[in-house]
């Protein structure tokens, strides 16, 4: 898994430790985490089989466990082998740099790892968000939020996760913009035109979850009475 430098197996010639034992990164998982999915979407794994060494890369500690999930997939080159011809599953080896994304600070990121990320209350909505979430459950209510701009920009890089959206009754939310993979969308509001306060416009990448877009659970009883 290490760039044309790793030539270890284990101990390094000077007695050190080799890139073998070394320890893992957020960003070395979360590339892992791609090359499992894009196996997936060529027919090398099965969703079962993609759960599974997801589950591996996101406990490894070490290169060495973390080169476990992908050792029989072609293409990949792995710390203390040869390096691997170019096929169309891996053009080249990878050097577990994090992927270009769109610019970003750190107001307007949510991403979780196995947890379940919520904003509600009188929270600061940024004008655009970028959500990155792997095996979560997020949740944003954007009922007491406090908001910039009418029309609020979401950018989802999603898997196996679930992205929930509460929005006021006039809110309008356009999930039209979505690229699903083994995933669903509800959209329980109106998609447009932007005549409220708040118009969410969302897209991205959904694999294997699920969006949802709602009004409040109180909006819900009321319009059923006639309130």
């Amino acid at each position: 898994m290490g760039g044309p430098e790793s030539v270890s197996n284990g101990v390094g010639s000077d007695g050190g430790v080799g890139d073998r034992d070394l320890r893992v990164s957020d960003a070395e998982r979360e590339h892992v985490g791609q090359l499992l999915q894009r196996a997936v979407g060529l027919g090398m794994l099965s969703l079962g089989e993609f759960t599974e060494r997801m589950d591996t890369a996101l406990a490894a500690k070490t290169r060495g466990e973390l080169n476990a999930v992908l050792i029989d997939l072609p293409g990949v080159r792995l710390i203390g082998g040869p390096a691997a011809p170019p096929t169309t599953f891996v053009n080249s080896a990878p050097s577990f740099r994090k992927p270009p994304r769109p610019p970003a600070t750190a107001g307007n990121v949510i991403r979780g790892r196995l947890t379940n990320p919520t904003r509600r209350g009188p929270w600061q909505v940024a004008p655009s968000l970028h959500l990155n979430n792997w095996f979560s459950g997020v949740t944003l209510d954007f009922t007491e939020a406090v908001m910039s701009t009418q029309v609020v920009e979401l950018n989802v890089d999603d898997y196996f996760s679930s992205l929930t959206l509460v929005v006021p009754a006039e809110a309008t939310v356009d999930l039209n913009g979505l690229d699903l993979v083994g995933a669903s969308v509800t959209n329980k509001v109106r998609t447009g035109p932007p005549l409220g306060p708040l118009h969410l416009v969302v897209h991205g990448r959904i694999r294997f979850g699920s969006v949802t877009a709602k009004h409040p659970f109180i909006a819900h009883w009321r319009k059923l009475l006639g309130q």
